[in-house]
């Protein structure tokens, strides 16, 4: 597609665009979406008129809004993306070899990478200001619920970066399904793809990639709490995980406890957790101990993204283990714990990529950890794991030089 060469172009010149004219751009932007607060939201009111008209849930109704205070949220985060050390071209190892070869294994773009999503417009910005400060172009596909929001949006970025860089660094797709399988078969076009969203559209464009992809988002994530475990604490952790923001990937979808405890600890958090509006759900067992919505074992996969948890009683912590390694998506777990032997065992045999001990979940992202910003939380183990900062934006090649050697 016409698109895809577009950006395929801009990339070449974003390759070797200067970290000055890159924060240029970032601040230009960010200047941009505050002189057109009005024109954002007026459009955003539309996605959200037709949400509500079409019955959308409204933990995703949630998600699509961007009102003045995210607005300007959002600029302010991209302010802090311009501080942010530029990766590219960073010599991450050097050395000389025994023939005398210089070289340097050094920080490269990816070049286009494409971004599958659904519902938060703010995405669409994020993922634009990350790609150009890592010197990528990038192909972005929201989803039809967000489309006046990220045309505006999109307008507003191509306009800004002009005067700095390529108006096609920036190429928003039509939000049609056709858009979403037109990107994941143009290999040699775009370098990479990141979907970002449910379950149903990781797994699609997973299974259906001629590019190559890095899953993000999907999030069962659980919290385990062993007998030890200090209850305040425990409370305090879960509510924080699971109500913060339900609708977000790294909040808990499902609580274990210890067998041993059940009795005395699920009355109290059940208590808490019902005043805080959690609807809770559980099997037969737990039905023994509080009221829950009965459910059945296969329903332990479930991502509510909502005020809802799923709880199960098990009997210890390799049966947690068990549970989690099963029904989890690889993205964020903790325990609850004052048995050191047993955090230890929790953290080096849960296979995700966030393990928390006495923690929440809701820390599985790019600033909390420091990067300052991130792409998405990936859940796979090749490239990139965990947040994904400005660095994991990044390839690398490797720079050789000689004094005229030869084999």
């Amino acid at each position: 597609m016409i698109e895809f060469d577009r950006a395929k172009k801009a990339s070449d010149i974003l390759r070797v665009a200067n970290t000055d004219d890159k924060n240029a751009a970032l601040a230009s932007i960010a200047d941009s979406l505050i002189s057109n607060v009005n024109k954002i939201a007026s459009a955003n009111r539309i996605d959200l008129q037709n949400a509500e008209h079409n019955g959308i849930k409204p933990s995703m109704v949630d998600r699509l809004r961007l009102d003045e205070a995210r607005i300007r949220a959002i600029s302010n985060d991209i302010l802090s993306i311009c501080d942010l050390d530029d990766p590219v071209g960073e010599v991450i190892e050097e050395w000389t070899t025994d023939a005398g070869l210089l070289i340097q294994k050094t920080r490269v773009p990816f070049g286009v990478i494409g971004a599958i999503y659904e519902s938060r417009p703010n995405v669409t910005v994020d993922i634009a200001c990350l790609c150009l400060k890592t010197g990528n172009a990038c192909v972005l596909k929201g989803g039809k619920e967000a489309i006046s929001t990220n045309t505006v949006l999109a307008e507003i970025m191509r306009d800004a970066i002009a005067p700095f860089l390529p108006r096609d660094s920036i190429i928003l797709m039509p939000s049609s399904r056709s858009s979403a399988e037109s990107m994941i078969k143009a290999r040699g076009k775009i370098d990479l793809i990141i979907p970002r969203g449910g379950k149903g559209l990781i797994d699609y464009v997973v299974t259906n990639s001629q590019v190559p992809v890095i899953e993000t988002g999907a999030g069962v994530c659980h919290c385990y709490i062993e007998k030890t475990a200090d209850l305040n604490m425990a409370l305090n952790i879960l509510i924080n995980a699971k109500t913060q923001r339900p609708s977000v990937c790294n909040a808990v979808e499902t609580l274990l406890i210890d067998r041993d405890i059940a009795s005395t600890a699920l009355p109290m958090l059940h208590s808490h957790l019902s005043n805080a509006g959690v609807t809770l759900h559980g099997n037969y067992e737990t039905g023994g101990f509080i009221h829950v919505v009965p459910m059945v074992e296969n329903e332990y996969n479930t991502e509510y993204n909502s005020m809802d948890l799923s709880i199960k009683v098990v009997g210890g912590v390799d049966e947690a283990i068990a549970h989690i390694n099963q029904y989890g998506t690889h993205h964020s777990e903790c325990i609850i714990t004052k048995n050191s032997e047993i955090a230890e065992k929790f953290l080096n045999n849960i296979d995700s990529a966030c393990v928390y001990v006495n923690a929440s979940t809701r820390f599985s992202d790019g600033g909390c950890f420091g990067f300052g910003a991130e792409l998405g939380i990936s859940t796979q183990k090749l490239h990139a794991r965990g947040p994904m900062g400005l660095k994991e934006m990044t390839s690398y090649h490797y720079k050789v030089y000689g004094k005229g050697q030869v084999r």
